[in-house]
C-alpha cells in the first residue's frame, strides 16, 4: 500500500505541468493630466526611487492661484454683503411690525384725518416693498455666492491636479519634459506599486479545475500562496488559454522569470 501511494505521489510530480512566468510590480499605473498647462519642473533624479507626498511633475498654477485669491476676496465681500441685507431685512420687518401697529390704532379714529391714514397705509406698502426688493438681491447675493464657491472648488481642484504626487509608489517613467505644454488626458508619469508582486501565467482549460485547492510551487519550492484571481473567458492572445494570477511577496529584483508548478496535494 505504501509503494502504491509513493508511486502516485511521483506520478502526479511528473505529469504536473510547469509554467514560467515575470514576477512583475502588482500594478503599473499611468497617471494622465486633467488639466492644460506648461509643465515646470520634473524630477528625473527620483526615476526608480520610491516617491514621497513630494511632487514629481508640476504644472504651471500661477495663474489659477491668482484667480482664486481674487475668488476668495469677492466670497467674503458677498458673504457681508448677504449679512448686511439679512440685517436690512430684519429691521424692516421690525420696523413693518410697528407700522402695522399704528395703522390698525387709527384707521379707525374719527379724529385721524382720511390723509394721515392714507400717508401711514401707503408708508407700509413701501416698507413691504423694500423688504421684497431687498429679499430679491439677497437672493442675486447668494446665488452669486454659490456659483463662487463652485468657481473656488473647481480652482482648487485644478491647482491640485498640476502638483502631481504618487506617495508609496515607484517612479518608472516620466512621459513628459519641461516647458511642454500638455492638455487633459496627456500621459505623464508611469508608477509601480512594488509592495507586492504578480505572477501571470496561461493555463489549459483541464487545468482550470480544481486549480484553488491545489498546491503551487514555485522554483520548485512549495508555498502557501493561492490563485488571487482565476480568468474563466480565454485569453485574447494566448489563444485556448485561461490567465490565473497569483499575488506574492515582492522580490528585491522583479521581471526575473520564475517556475510555476500546480500540485495536487
Amino acid at each position: 500500500m505504501k509503494y502504491f501511494l509513493m508511486v502516485s505521489v511521483f506520478l502526479s510530480a511528473l505529469y504536473s505541468k510547469v509554467y514560467y512566468a515575470k514576477i512583475e510590480p502588482y500594478e503599473i499605473r499611468t497617471i494622465s493630466s486633467n488639466v492644460s498647462g506648461e509643465v515646470l519642473f520634473c524630477d528625473y533624479d527620483k526615476l526608480g526611487k520610491k516617491l514621497s507626498s513630494l511632487p514629481v511633475v508640476k504644472i504651471d498654477d500661477t495663474l489659477d492661484k491668482i484667480e482664486l485669491n481674487s475668488t476668495i476676496e469677492n466670497i467674503k465681500l458677498k458673504k457681508q454683503s448677504i449679512k448686511l441685507d439679512e440685517e436690512l431685512i430684519k429691521n424692516l420687518k421690525t420696523s413693518l411690525e410697528k407700522k402695522l401697529q399704528n395703522y390698525n390704532s387709527i384707521k379707525d379714529l374719527s379724529i385721524k384725518s382720511k390723509i394721515e391714514k392714507d400717508n401711514t397705509f401707503f408708508d407700509i406698502v413701501n416698507t413691504k416693498n423694500q423688504i421684497i426688493n431687498t429679499q430679491k438681491e439677497l437672493d442675486n447675493l447668494n446665488s452669486a455666492l454659490f456659483d463662487l464657491e463652485y468657481k473656488k472648488a473647481m480652482l482648487e481642484k485644478r491647482i491640485k491636479d498640476k502638483t502631481i504626487t504618487a506617495k508609496g509608489f515607484v517612479l518608472y517613467e516620466i512621459m513628459v519634459r519641461t516647458n511642454q505644454v500638455v492638455n487633459p488626458s496627456t500621459p505623464l508619469v508611469k508608477v509601480a506599486d512594488i509592495s507586492k508582486a504578480l505572477l501571470s501565467i496561461y493555463v489549459d482549460a483541464d487545468e482550470l479545475k480544481n486549480i484553488n485547492k491545489k498546491i503551487i510551487y514555485i522554483n520548485g519550492k512549495k508555498t502557501n500562496y493561492k490563485p488571487s484571481r482565476v480568468y474563466n473567458i480565454a485569453d485574447s492572445i494566448n489563444l485556448s488559454k485561461y490567465r490565473v494570477d497569483i499575488v506574492v511577496n515582492p522580490p528585491e529584483v522583479f521581471s526575473k522569470l520564475v517556475k510555476v508548478e500546480f500540485k495536487d496535494e
